[in-house]
């Protein structure tokens, strides 16, 4: 099961966060060229910008935190017994689930409230409240990732180079 969760998230959520990066990356390039060469800019690029940085955003949360990518504290681990961050890992896992659950809460209630008020944005006319939408999805996903770790335990990540492993 958890192969396949690990799956889909990868071709989910870090497939669209990567093809949004990868969209930035050729807005900016045509953005320069023309703006260097042809003196116009690409009309509304800072606007698309911004959605497609939500994207990378919020679309790497669940993968972050599926594979314990995101910033950990493990100072004090090894003098700690295993049983005991057992436990602690488990409780943090329940704390990130309740937190971004809770953060998809508020979301939904802003994209209720985009989608009544009709808000858009200022120059490409883009309707907010998909946006905020999709940004709630994401949080959900992600606290139900941490809500999984709190049942199952969760992969552990090896430490790369230049990472503060004790050895």
């Amino acid at each position: 099961m958890l192969t396949f969760l690990d799956r889909a998230l990868r071709w989910s959520t870090g497939f669209m966060a990567a093809m949004a990066l990868f969209t930035i990356m050729w807005l900016t390039v045509f953005d320069v060229t023309g703006r260097k060469f042809l003196n116009h800019s690409v009309p509304g690029g800072l606007e698309l910008t911004e959605v497609l940085m939500v994207v990378v955003i919020f679309g790497a949360l669940p993968l972050v935190s599926w594979r314990s990518e995101h910033v950990v504290f493990d100072s004090l681990d090894p003098f700690i017994p295993d049983w005991i961050q057992s436990v602690q890992q488990r409780l943090v896992h329940l704390v990130c689930a309740l937190a971004f659950g809770f953060m998809a809460y508020l979301m939904v209630l802003r994209a209720d409230r985009f989608a009544e008020y009709g808000d858009i944005t200022v120059y490409l006319q883009l309707p907010l409240s998909p946006v905020a939408w999709m940004m709630a999805v994401f949080l959900a996903v992600t606290a139900l990732v941490h809500a999984v770790f709190v049942v199952v335990r969760a992969p552990q990540r090896d430490a790369g180079p230049g990472e503060g492993s004790v050895a």
